[in-house]
């Protein structure tokens, strides 16, 4: 995952200083140190780097913290904060809203995955109500127009183009005007890349922008363009109204840290990130969760809305009484695995957790990791409603006796040993479920101090101690339930709240 070094390295350093028995100004200088070089090897802008490290000293001086802060918590937040920043320029995009036309104009480099990321802007919004619409104004690139027919094609979006124009002004104008007339509420126009070399394609986006007049144009950058960013994406600014910006390719190897260059140049917000080549690896960008994830502090609420996507409202009831009553049938583990596979990238997942960054989950493992959980779904399919059905405990010795297991594994087409690892990972996770049994599920809004301690207290016989430390233990989980309280409960997950 792009910027996972970047996080990894920065955690450690962070965590080294915690280590200190006395945070000193020599600490302090030698954790800013090691960030400013993760920084700086990720291509983020030498003079970012340097304003960061001024303003954390300007906020921790150590020498006037008097005895009894937590000098550790307090260097930690502003490290938080500054980065958050960095990615934050204060000011929100233009929303579209639906049932009123909103012209989208999208532009950027060749090669930055502006064609695919149009279309997945469109698909967003199109499961979420919205009418949308695309229009390729790229004249310059062979193939253009093909390549945003066949994707609008696959995601059943309206098109327009031509493959005999040459003006794509013209083609733009015409283009909207079509699906205006048609009520469309969200066109996109789709523009030919270009470089800050080329002044004669700057001089015709800003023709198309003067005639289209868009409601918001958008800066469209490849994470692995590195130290150019910054200069690119101002060459960008200066030559028309950039309102925000979508870094794609967040899924690859690449040192990411131009993203965060790009957004300082622009002075607008990222609003996406594109996270794989699939249609639906398109993620809502928010300051404060991604560079919580990045930090290895993971992101509750993007991981409620992950399960909040994936579960059905009519299962959830079901789950939530299954859950109170510690029931775990190896059925609910098929139906847990499958919600985990609908969820996208398990690294991705993971990361959202506390205690977990995406330098914990190499791409090599977490393939592994989706195709075991596939095989032990391929084990579960041979297997009888009854067996599917029932706890296997004590209470059930004959319900997975051997013979059971030897036709499990020849149906499955799997080694027995295999089906018997099955069966191990049903008890870890049977002992885990058993342990919410009796947790009491508030609906939201209704998250007061004591359901909160209540929940608090399950929660950390629940979770892993490496995760529980990371989290700040007991009294970080309580802290991190009265954040969830506000908005959506931590445990909304299990349908406990209004949707």
């Amino acid at each position: 995952m792009v910027l996972a070094q970047l996080g990894g390295t920065i955690t450690r350093a962070i965590q080294q200083m915690s280590n200190a028995t006395i945070i000193d100004e020599k600490v302090l200088n030698e954790c800013l140190n090691e960030i400013n070089r993760a920084l700086l090897n990720a291509d983020v802008q030498f003079q970012l780097v340097r304003n960061m490290q001024n303003n954390i000293k300007r906020i921790v001086n150590i020498e006037d913290l008097a005895a009894g802060h937590n000098k550790r918590r307090i260097i930690q937040q502003a490290i938080f904060n500054e980065l958050c920043n960095m990615l934050d320029p204060g000011k929100p995009a233009f929303t579209p809203k639906k049932g009123k036309t909103s012209i989208i104009m999208f532009v950027g480099l060749q090669g930055s995955g502006k064609t695919t990321t149009c279309t997945k802007y469109a698909y967003y919004h199109q499961k979420k109500g919205w009418k949308p619409a695309l229009v390729c104004a790229d004249t310059f690139r062979a193939g253009a127009f093909d390549q945003l027919k066949q994707n609008a094609t696959k995601a059943k979006i309206p098109f327009y183009g031509s493959y005999t124009e040459s003006d794509p002004v013209k083609i733009a104008v015409e283009g909207v005007e079509t699906f205006k007339k048609e009520n469309c509420d969200l066109i996109i126009v789709d523009t030919s890349g270009r470089h800050k070399q080329e002044a004669a394609l700057f001089e015709e986006m800003r023709q198309v922008s003067e005639a289209t007049k868009p409601d918001l144009i958008v800066f469209v950058m490849d994470s692995s363009i590195g130290q150019a960013a910054f200069d690119q994406a101002q060459a960008f600014k200066q030559s028309v109204p950039v309102g925000a910006v979508i870094v794609t390719k967040m899924d690859g190897h690449a040192k990411g840290g131009g993203a965060l260059s790009a957004v300082a140049a622009t002075k607008s917000p990222v609003i996406f990130i594109g996270t794989g080549e699939h249609m639906d690896e398109f993620e809502v960008f928010d300051v404060k969760p991604f560079v919580s994830r990045l930090l290895g502090m993971g992101d509750w609420s993007g991981f409620m809305d992950k399960i909040h996507e994936v579960v059905p409202k009519d299962q959830q009831p079901e789950l939530l009484q299954k859950l109170s009553e510690g029931n775990f049938t190896l059925r609910i583990m098929y139906e847990q695995f499958q919600n985990i596979l609908k969820m996208g990238p398990i690294g991705q997942v993971f990361s959202m957790l506390p205690g977990f960054s995406s330098e914990l989950m190499p791409k090599g493992q977490e393939k592994e990791s989706q195709a075991k959980i596939k095989r032990y779904m391929t084990m579960m399919d041979s297997m009888t409603n009854e067996g599917k059905s029932c706890k296997l405990d004590s209470s059930n010795p004959k319900i997975m006796n051997d013979s059971r297991i030897m036709r499990i594994a020849r149906g499955s087409g799997r080694h027995v040993r295999e089906v018997m690892e099955m069966l191990e990972e049903y008890k870890r996770l049977a002992k885990i479920w058993s342990k919410m049994k009796g947790l009491k599920i508030p609906t939201r809004g209704d998250m007061n101090m004591r359901s909160r301690n209540m929940n608090a207290q399950h929660m950390s016989r629940v979770l892993p101690p490496q995760m529980l430390k990371q989290i700040g233990g007991m009294g970080g989980l309580q802290n991190l339930m009265k954040q969830m309280g506000s908005g959506k409960d931590m445990m909304g997950m299990f349908g406990g709240g209004d949707s």
